[in-house]
């Protein structure tokens, strides 16, 4: 029989700061703690299924280590009111579970696990612990007891035997307490042996023993760990006697009687309650009962997409179907390669969900139907937009994107993938061997197969609309959703299709010289050591700085002392005639590699580069480009800015280039609303100049270059959320300078420094921050325990306001271009993003009509307290019209 023994605090504990705080009711209960312990429990049983289940908790009287060591957890600060109040609830959802749940007075959850552990194992049973607690690994007992350790998360564990507590620990599972007593365990507030950390206390376990033999060894320790080990000998021990976990804790359990027995009905009225449509469908199933009553032989809720295909010969057919007439369809292209990017399978097409009927269209079928009389649902449609427009076929209207909408509920995620949004939103599961890559691409399939795959994955589609729908309503993103995010789908799809110009002789050119630079360097640099030598070599960079040369070593990596950048600046005055032309070396064949080649490559036959452009990255909100990343063309250098040049318009255009001028500056001036602030922007002053002045306590015109650098560094740093350290690293200065600096400029613009609070302690309240256009993030972090995840969020919270309305701006800047653009039957097109500029190619006669258009447009995309400027320059390649 297997058992698994669930510890219900720290379970609870890691849901509740795993998920947003902004899990609620529409009556207002916070639900993410109990959301996750579910999701948990499902999981468990899913995964592991078990024969009973038993979940231990602690209590809230002192226990017989406190009554030891008054000052044993000492430390802890209570828990959040928001996980207290769904203690209860947790609870509650285990009752109408049936299953068995333990606390005991005077004793700790992990005493009554490592006693049913202990009575299991000596009844022959095999036993699972779950946990977040390393305690535990003590219990590990092969081949009967193993901890499977939740690390973070709701579904991050690992599952530990005695050879994976050694590989993890150093130590045994029996050897684990002492070890632990000598390192010490600050989440107990049980300091360890000063300078005995986990390696240091591995060592010893390992070579005495135990702690009786440790301690009669310390005469063959180092001078510092043997007074350390004397003086602090009682410490340990005693952490000894209050980690070993009890065994014998009167625990009175029938271990036959551990499996979860249900009340079907009194589950399903809670999980309504708690608003648990989709969870408590998945919970119901992990339990053996469908979700509307029924019990354990009704069979599971979840049901596979397994379609019903029909194949579609002729464009008339599908014409005549009812999903055509009715002006809807959840659609999910299928490719040969790369969505988008190679030639298109077909497209399946939901034509009943109650019989899971779908249609099967293959291109040539698709490439002769009106699609723009057909509002569609899908999921990668940017790809199917894309395969249309290279066909010369006209757009269908995007009704919903299932991976643009999973990404705008939890731009943390990063998974908007088919199968992860069916699993988290939904009852049902894809087909057998479904993709689970986010799109799909037949490969090596057959092309019936292929179909199936593609015919399951539009059923999921119809499936997650709705549940999508209201997730979305809920956030209150509705209108994010339909009038920016939804409409850029077919911007961005319109601008991989056309593509940018590339003078591919100019391209050569560029790549030619720098090849010419890089083998000039090489030789240079064998000169200099005598030998020939490979200098893009780690190992024979660091045999060559750290052995023969005897270089002053840097930080240790894995794999030996670094040879990285940091580390060769650090080295530059011991060997400089080396240093410079290997990091000049290292500068112009990162150009070449990646820049000479690699746009090369991306050239295609049309002399165009088709980049493909992500709006479901960034957790901004800000777009991202792949294939190539042309967000990253470099422009700091002058060996990096003459890519540009390589960048042309087609015959007939030339390129307008544009761009918002400080949006992040202004985007804080307008949610800070600082008087200084909105002062310099509205009267048309140089920001860095009148910021330099009052932070540096001078006239405007007497601010120097220097004060000038530095104030724009800190104006922009806190865009991101840079605190003193961060500002001292970008200036080279003392944090203690920096700090000076930054509350100058604190003191000069007091209402940025208010704005920053007031967005953190919103944030912490509600789980999340958000923009002036509802754009939500949720930020789990900032209720993390460890206080530099904590700070992270923290600065991250600061900034995602600013950074996710500079995102909103632009984004509805590009929708409102295209459609200008559309409307009003212009030849030109826009070309290209990157940042906060845009690319567009303006047809020859077009210019003083496009131009003024386009400016106005990106001016007027939002009504803040200062102007919105935009920079805009023409020019026949893109390094001209920069200059």
């Amino acid at each position: 029989m297997k058992i698994l023994l669930l510890d219900g605090n720290s379970l609870a504990y890691r849901a509740f700061f795993a998920l947003p705080a902004d899990m609620a009711t529409v009556g207002g209960q916070i639900t993410n703690a109990v959301y996750g312990f579910t999701a948990m429990l499902t999981n468990l049983l899913r995964d592991q299924q078990p024969d009973g289940v038993l979940v231990a908790f602690d209590r809230p009287e002192p226990t017989f280590r406190h009554q030891q060591e008054p000052l044993y957890k000492a430390q802890r600060e209570s828990s959040p009111e928001e996980l207290r109040q769904q203690m209860g609830l947790v609870r509650e959802v285990l009752a109408a579970a049936g299953v068995t749940c333990v606390d005991l007075v005077g004793f700790e959850a992990d005493d009554v696990i490592a006693t049913v552990a202990e009575q299991a194992k000596t009844a022959g049973h095999d036993v699972v612990i779950v946990t977040g607690d390393r305690d535990s690994f003590q219990l590990v007992d092969d081949p009967s007891v193993k901890v499977l350790y939740n690390k973070r998360g709701v579904s991050d564990y690992d599952l530990y035997d005695e050879a994976g507590i050694v590989n993890r620990t150093g130590v045994t599972p029996a050897q684990y307490p002492e070890y632990a007593a000598l390192r010490g365990d600050t989440s107990d507030n049980l300091p360890g042996v000063p300078g005995v950390g986990e390696k240091t206390a591995a060592k010893l376990i390992t070579t005495y023993g135990g702690l009786d033999a440790i301690f009669a060894n310390v005469e063959a320790q180092t001078p510092k760990l043997k007074a350390s080990l004397i003086e602090f000998e009682q410490r340990a021990r005693a952490n000894h006697d209050l980690m070993v976990l009890r065994r014998d804790a009167p625990v009175e359990v029938d271990l036959s009687t551990l499996a979860p027995r249900p009340d079907v009905a009194a589950l399903q009225r809670l999980f309504d309650v708690l608003e648990f449509r989709n969870m408590g469908a998945r919970a119901m199933e992990a339990l053996g009962v469908r979700s509307g009553g029924g019990d354990a032989s009704a069979g599971p809720a979840a049901a596979a997409l397994e379609p019903v295909v029909h194949r579609v010969t002729s464009a008339v057919e599908a014409t005549a179907t009812a999903w055509y007439r009715a002006g809807r369809a959840c659609v999910v292209g299928a490719w040969v390669g790369e969505p988008g990017r190679s030639p298109l399978e077909g497209v399946a097409v939901v034509a009943d969900t109650a019989t899971a009927e779908v249609h099967w269209l293959p291109t040539e079928v698709v490439m002769a139907l009106d699609w723009t009389s057909v509002a569609v649902q899908g999921h990668a449609t940017k790809a199917l937009m894309r395969s249309l427009l290279d066909a010369g076929r006209p757009l269908f209207a995007l009704d919903m994107d299932v991976g643009v909408v999973g990404y705008l509920i939890d731009p943390a995620s990063g998974r908007y993938d088919l199968a992860s949004l069916v699993e988290r939103y939904t009852t049902v599961a894809l087909a057998a061997g479904a993709t689970t890559e986010g799109q799909l691409a037949l490969g090596d399939s057959t092309p019936d197969d292929g179909t199936v795959l593609a015919a399951s994955a539009a059923l999921a589609v119809a499936a997650l609309v709705e549940p999508l729908r209201a997730a979305l309503d809920a956030a209150g993103m509705a209108a994010l959703h339909d009038d920016i995010e939804r409409p850029l789908v077919a911007v961005l799809a319109k601008m991989e299709h056309v593509g940018v110009g590339v003078d591919r002789a100019e391209l050569s050119a560029i790549n030619d010289r720098l090849r010419r630079q890089v083998d000039e360097l090489t030789r240079q640099l064998h000169d200099i050591v005598g030998r020939p030598f490979n200098p893009n070599s780690p190992n024979q960079l660091r045999d060559l700085l750290y052995t023969e040369r005897k270089l002053t070593p840097g930080k240790k990596t894995k794999t030996g002392y670094s040879t990285d950048a940091a580390t060769l600046e650090r080295l530059r005055d011991e060997w400089p005639e080396f240093i410079d032309p290997l990091l000049r070396y290292r500068e112009l064949e990162k150009l070449r590699g990646t820049y000479g080649e690699g746009l090369l490559t991306e050239v295609a036959i049309d002399g165009r580069i088709h980049a493909t452009f992500q709006q479901t990255v960034a957790r901004t909100g800000r777009l991202s480009s792949e294939h190539p990343n042309l967000h990253n063309i470099p422009v700091r250098t002058d060996e990096g800015r003459v890519f540009r040049r390589a960048f042309v318009p087609a015959d007939g255009f030339t390129l307008l280039v544009a761009d918002y001028n400080q949006i992040e500056l202004r985007c804080i001036a307008h949610l800070a609303e600082d008087p200084g602030l909105i002062e310099a922007f509205t009267s048309g002053q140089d920001l860095h100049r009148i910021t330099a002045a009052r932070v540096f306590g001078v006239d405007p015109a007497e601010v120097n270059l220097e004060q000038r650098s530095r104030a724009k560094m800190v104006s922009y740093g806190l865009a991101y959320g840079m605190e003193a350290f961060g500002l001292a690293q970008r200036l080279s200065i003392g944090t203690g300078e920096a700090s000076i600096i930054l509350d100058a400029y604190f003191a000069a613009f007091p209402n940025v420094r208010a704005y920053m609070d007031r967005t953190v302690a919103e944030a912490k309240q509600r789980g999340f921050t958000e923009t002036l256009f509802g754009r939500r993030r949720p930020m789990p972090e900032l209720r993390d325990p460890n206080q530099r995840v904590r700070q992270a969020a923290e600065r991250q919270a600061m900034n995602a306001g600013i950074q996710g309305l500079a995102a909103d701006i632009f984004k509805v800047a590009l929708v409102r271009i295209d459609r200008a653009l559309t409307d009003g039957g212009f030849a030109s097109r826009l070309v290209l993003q990157v940042h906060d500029e845009v690319v567009v190619e303006v047809a020859h006669g077009e210019r003083d009509t496009a131009g003024p258009l386009l400016l106005d447009i990106m001016r007027q995309a939002a009504q803040l307290l200062v102007p919105l400027e935009v920079n805009v320059a023409w020019g026949d390649s893109w390094a001209e019209a920069k200059g």
